[in-house]
């Protein structure tokens, strides 16, 4: 029962991780309501790949070198602000060529590509593994819920778990599996009975990727100077 309540424990960690709004959702939503649930999935199958990829190097302590050099995350916001405001580009054509549903489009593996290369260049998740990542390996407790973006603060000490523990690991990657198949079939769903639909989240999907870029771009900046 401790096995399974703690691979529980590190599926919700995982889902509420992936579910928060942010510019993987985004491209995730645009993929899902523009060509259909397929490339929804491949599109956050881009993000876990990044993920998993952060996970072997933390396994290596090869992430924990970016610490040992000032520049590296400056230079990280600003990649990563460049891209998000680059792909935010590609969703208004998008919104403005969407006139309707239209799944099985071209270019099913664009998603994958974005969502992987932003989540390189993206601080906010290198930092969650120099952080908590390290943490879900080394044995002692875990704060799980402390760490959902915006709320952690309200759900602090709801779910305790110990870390160290390989059900918590899988868990965790499964509530993430979870997500980016659950998340794209609900919108693919949606978006056959609403023919509005695509535009408007191709649309709202530009506009979390040019708020996200913007910030991301005007941190990388003050750590500048």
């Amino acid at each position: 029962m401790t096995v399974l309540t703690t691979a529980l424990a590190g599926v919700v960690f995982g889902l509420a991780l992936a579910a928060p709004p942010g510019p993987m959702n985004a491209i995730i939503a645009e993929e899902s309501v523009i060509r259909g649930r397929i490339a929804g999935f491949r599109a956050g199958l881009g993000a876990m790949s990044a993920d998993a990829l952060f996970f072997v190097l933390t396994l290596a302590g090869a992430v924990a070198v970016i610490d040992r050099y000032p520049a590296a995350r400056p230079a990280l916001y600003l990649a990563g602000g460049l891209l998000m405001l680059y792909f935010a580009v590609g969703a208004v054509e998008e919104a403005r060529s969407a006139t309707t549903f239209t799944g099985g489009r071209e270019d099913g593996s664009s998603g994958f590509r974005k969502t992987f290369v932003l989540s390189l260049t993206n601080p906010y998740q290198i930092g969650f593994w120099l952080t908590v990542g390290v943490g879900l390996l080394q044995p002692g407790t875990l704060d799980v819920l402390s760490h959902v973006p915006a709320a952690g603060s309200a759900l602090e000490g709801v779910l305790v778990v110990e870390t160290g523990s390989p059900a918590l690991l899988t868990g965790f990657f499964a509530g993430i599996a979870l997500w980016i198949v659950v998340y794209p079939v609900t919108l693919d769903a949606v978006g056959r009975r609403v023919d509005a639909f695509a535009p408007v989240v191709a649309a709202l999907s530009a506009v979390v990727l040019v708020g996200f870029g913007l910030v991301f771009l005007a941190i990388g900046t003050l750590r500048v100077v």
